[in-house]
């Protein structure tokens, strides 16, 4: 079977760019090994789950349920949601005649050519051009009794159990780990955060990786850190959690494990090499600024890349492609400016740009901008004081370099932000903004005010 364009991969990118090449009468076909994961990851086993469980463990924490009920609730609301948002995206691509879309798994066999595996057998599609969208995987470390114990999970098995787990071990104190252990800790678990590392959230600013820290405890969270796992057992009803600590080793008893140990791009079986596609250390294809890969005619999008795991990432990697495909070429890779993300915890913690460590080390002169969420009245308002917001800014440009924001809807705040960034305005714009009022946005006023 021989197409225009063969797109690999039904996540945020690969579906954009199959519905634009259809819609410019490309003659189109999609690949997607499973229709579990039409829409990818962030649809079905990532952002949407993962924040409709946040949504309705916020509920439960300000007792307007019981925990127990309210998280069976919610495992029912949530998949519910991904069945109904999974449907809606291939509905979308089925009503374009120029798409086709093919359930399979696919490996190159020559630089045009895949050969994929489908339920009735082997068939090989030929393309002009290759669009890679196969998303990443969680990483599993080599920890003994962790393959094939029942009380194991990873991020998207754990949030399909029904029964809300008593106790709950996360190895992983990354946004991942820290995020699941916010959703479960308001739901009533009891929840131990293991990481090997010394410091809380390395690649944050140290003063507001301390204020999460300090929220998560108080929430019941227990964070160990310098701890290395041993060994998980099965036990009875159980899973047992060997440690080793600074203080000895230690014994966990946990009803679900969850390994949270990072990602990594799903490119192993794509048979990369037969295309001339090469990879880095960590299995993430090599492109340049157009995302293009090391062979001319086949592109890559999103989490298998490598570096920021976020579905608008994948959806910005579609404009850059789009760019040069479609377009004049003229958007890339470094005019992305700064990437914003947020950590949905209650509240949620939310960055752009430099920390003021990082700053200082590229040779800035720098003033720093604080503010306790405590002193916004919106803050107040909502009955959640908790937090701080935090500003790095260029002292002789006056340009923003970078903001942390740990407050309520700082997800939402840290969008403004970026634009500012982006647009290379002076913090007095937002100084001096005019907000509306009683709103989180209004802080920016007094943040920036120096």
């Amino acid at each position: 079977m021989k197409y225009n364009d063969v797109i690999i991969g039904f996540g945020k990118g690969g579906k954009t760019i199959a519905g634009a090449l259809g819609n410019a009468g490309r003659k189109v076909v999609l690949i997607e090994k499973s229709d579990k994961m039409y829409g990818g990851t962030c649809i079905n086993v990532g952002c949407i789950p993962t924040k409709s469980l946040i949504n309705s463990a916020k509920k439960a924490v300000l007792g307007c349920t019981d925990g127990k009920s309210a998280y069976q609730d919610a495992v029912a609301r949530k998949t519910q949601l991904v069945e109904k948002l999974r449907k809606k995206n291939y509905q979308k691509l089925d009503t374009n005649p120029n798409v086709s879309v093919v359930n399979g798994t696919a490996s190159f066999i020559s630089p045009h050519e895949v050969e994929v595996v489908t339920e009735n057998g082997r068939m090989v599609i030929e393309g002009e051009r290759f669009f890679i969208n196969t998303g990443a995987s969680p990483f599993i470390p080599p920890i003994k009794g962790v393959e094939g114990n029942p009380y194991v999970y990873v991020s998207e098995t754990l949030m399909d159990v029904t029964e809300l787990p008593e106790r709950l071990v996360i190895i992983g104190g990354g946004y991942i780990g820290v995020e699941f252990a916010s959703i479960y800790a308001n739901f009533g678990t009891k929840v131990t955060i293991i990481q090997d590392g010394a410091v809380f959230l390395p690649r944050e600013d140290a003063e507001i990786a301390d204020e999460v820290k300090k929220s998560l405890e108080k929430r019941g969270v227990r964070v160990l850190t310098e701890t290395k796992v041993q060994e998980v057992t099965e036990e009875s009803d159980h899973a047992a959690v060997h440690i080793e600590t600074k203080e000895g080793e230690e014994v966990l008893s946990a009803k679900a494990v969850l390994i949270a140990t990072g990602r990594r791009p799903n490119t192993k079986g794509l048979n990369l090499e037969a295309a001339g596609v090469q990879v880095n250390e960590r299995g993430g294809i090599i492109t340049d600024n157009t995302r293009t890969t090391t062979a001319p005619h086949i592109f890559a999008m999103g989490d298998v890349v490598g570096g920021l795991q976020f579905t608008y990432i994948s959806l910005d990697d579609y404009r850059i492609v789009a760019s040069k495909v479609l377009g004049d070429g003229s958007y890339t890779l470094d005019k992305r400016g700064a990437v914003p993300y947020s950590v949905f915890l209650n509240p949620p913690f939310s960055r752009v740009g430099m920390s003021e460590k990082e700053a200082l080390a590229a040779g800035y002169k720098v003033k720093i901008a604080k503010l306790p969420v405590a002193a916004i009245p919106k803050a107040q308002v909502l009955e959640q004081p908790e937090g701080i917001l935090k500003a790095v800014i260029d002292a002789d440009t006056r340009k923003i370099l970078g903001a942390h924001l740990f407050c309520e809807e700082s997800h939402e705040l840290i969008n403004l932000v970026k634009l500012a960034m982006d647009a290379g305005l002076e913090y007095t714009v937002l100084k001096n903004m005019i907000f509306t009022h009683p709103t989180m946005g209004e802080a920016l006023n007094d943040l920036f005010n120096l």
